[in-house]
């Protein structure tokens, strides 16, 4: 690890100030960033520790209905909000499904938005990568590949973006609240995150000494809490990222579709919002046949980008599957293995019915 300067600010205007420095960066947890300068992978002249800053850590209900999450708010906080978890459910089943009890307990939420890529070549500095060297080249073009992405990439870069978290709030049009030199600005998380065209080392809205001070969910996102699932597919289910993933919400009119919303996961270098699909749903009988459908026109922009065409269909059954879940109805109880597609079956689940055996606390 190379020598850096280590900056402990205790008003937001000393941070930001303190981050114009090139070559900084701001820390909070660091349950990524700490591993990427172990690894030379990220090489800084000055952290900027924003994990003491007052006013970050709080959970706020605005006048207007809507809810105001502090980057600093912890994932496990978060998710065990007896009141947050009714509210918006497959937000906290996402939150239980990312890493390990461990990680969720010192992870954050603003940091959760900023984690970088889990490809290998990124980490491995011995590789050509153009997100970690703009115009080395990327390896992971020719490489292993399997899990790359099959929607938006480029000859850039075929990276994913690993956060289980940002899958649910990019359905529910959460809105990304940005401190910088030239004051607060609100960014939608829709185009927070940037596909990688030309410049995969940008992967973000945020421009260098920005930092994120909070996630706001909008009035009225509370309305599809009824009929709300995220799922999530893994290649073991102890803790890993999602080989592909779905949030899946619904709004119901007696027995029709009032309203959707699917967003997909693990296929992007973003959260993926599929609003084509929900296009499709907007007034249709939940059903089967919708929700195939449905799932097609979620992918119909996707192709593989090396050995991974099979993720293509994966993430077509995983989107239909998220939505019969939802349509079944949100468990009153997060299953044993949240967000797994292995914890419940859309035949077998029962609207607001206890899962026996699991617990959103346990």
């Amino acid at each position: 690890m190379n020598r850096f300067d280590y900056i402990r600010p205790t008003t937001l205007a000393e941070a930001v100030a303190a981050a114009a420095v090139p070559g900084s960066a701001f820390l909070a947890a660091g349950t990524n960033l700490l591993d990427l300068m172990k690894g030379g992978v990220v090489r800084l002249e000055r952290l900027v520790d924003v994990g003491r800053l007052p006013g970050l850590d709080r959970v706020e209900a605005l006048p207007d209905g809507g809810l105001r999450i502090g980057a600093r708010v912890r994932n496990a906080d978060l998710a065990h909000d007896p009141d947050f978890a009714r509210r918006f459910p497959a937000v906290a089943e996402a939150l239980l499904s990312g890493a390990s009890a461990q990680l969720r307990n010192a992870a954050t939420a603003g940091g959760n938005l900023l984690q970088r890529t889990r490809c290998a070549y990124f980490y491995d500095a011995a590789s050509a990568c153009n997100k970690r060297e703009p115009g080395a080249g990327c390896d992971a073009l020719g490489g292993e590949n399997r899990l790359h992405a099959v929607l938006g990439w480029s000859e850039r870069c075929i990276a994913t973006h690993p956060s289980d978290f940002c899958v649910p709030l990019a359905a529910l049009d959460a809105v990304v609240e940005i401190e910088g030199a030239a004051g607060r600005r609100e960014v939608p998380l829709e185009t927070f995150h940037l596909l990688p065209g030309e410049t995969p080392e940008r992967e973000s809205v945020l421009a260098p000494g920005e930092l994120v001070v909070a996630l706001r969910l909008p009035a009225g996102a509370e309305a599809f809490a009824a009929h709300a699932r995220y799922v999530k597919l893994r290649e073991r289910t102890s803790y890993a990222f999602a080989v592909v993933s779905a949030a899946a919400m619904l709004r119901m009119e007696g027995d029709t579709i009032a309203e959707a919303r699917l967003a997909l996961g693990g296929v992007a270098l973003k959260p993926w919002r599929a609003r084509e699909a929900e296009a499709v749903l907007a007034g249709a009988r939940p059903d089967a046949a919708a929700f195939r459908r449905a799932a097609e026109v979620a992918l119909e922009g996707a192709r593989p980008s090396g050995e991974n065409r099979f993720k293509i269909e994966l993430a077509r059954r995983i989107a239909a599957r998220a939505l019969a879940l939802a349509a079944a109805g949100t468990p009153e109880r997060i299953p044993a293995l949240p967000a797994s597609p292995l914890a419940a079956s859309p035949l077998a689940a029962s609207p607001m019915a206890p899962v026996a055996g699991a617990s959103l606390h346990g």
